[in-house]
């Protein structure tokens, strides 16, 4: 059965969406082509129509996740201390589909293929950017910009790690890097 150009442009887009959660809840390597396509309510080889390899989805889901999020943040631009507040929230840490890309992807892109690694890096630098406008101008902006977003992505990855062992220490984590943070705002 034939599928109008629409319709093939509608079901690539529901396999981006599709792959991008399901990575950002279970991992890259944590989900195969069969269970991206499920989801998606398609064949894994509707999926393979459209992307020539998992590499290909996984960084086209990258791109997708990353312009999204940003896309987010700028649509209602907040302060830097709002932006701290709400990324280092519990609920952020918590839900893994909804997150940011940048913090469920940070412990497995470098052992992605390359392309994927430049949807992860164009994104950081968007964030990295944002922060910087946020912060006071001067010698050391962009230092401080990278330090931030690193911090970000590294407080509520450490906390994610350790919340099923110690909720109390994921919960500190969180706390004392909002504190920090908070300081520079």
């Amino acid at each position: 059965m034939k599928i109008t150009r629409e319709k093939a442009a509608e079901n690539r887009q529901v396999l981006v969406e599709t792959a991008a959660r399901l990575f950002r809840e279970k991992g890259i390597d944590g989900v195969g082509v069969a269970e991206i396509s499920k989801a998606a309510g398609l064949t894994h080889g509707a999926l393979y129509a459209h992307f020539p390899s998992k590499d290909a989805l996984a960084a086209e889901a990258m791109q997708f996740s990353t312009r999204s999020a940003y896309g987010k943040v700028t649509e209602h631009p907040v302060t830097l201390a709002q932006l701290v507040d709400f990324y280092l929230a519990p609920e952020q840490r918590d839900n893994l589909a909804q997150g940011c890309p940048l913090a469920a992807a940070a412990s497995e892109v470098a052992r992605q293929d390359a392309s994927v690694g430049a949807g992860y890096t164009s994104g950081f630098r968007q964030m990295v950017e944002y922060i910087s406008q946020q912060l006071p101008a001067g010698e050391g902006q962009r230092q401080q910009a990278l330090a931030v977003m690193a911090a970000l992505v590294g407080g509520i990855s450490v906390s994610r790690n350790v919340y099923k062992t110690d909720p109390e220490l994921a919960d500190e984590v969180l706390e004392s890097m909002r504190s920090m943070l908070l300081k520079l705002s």
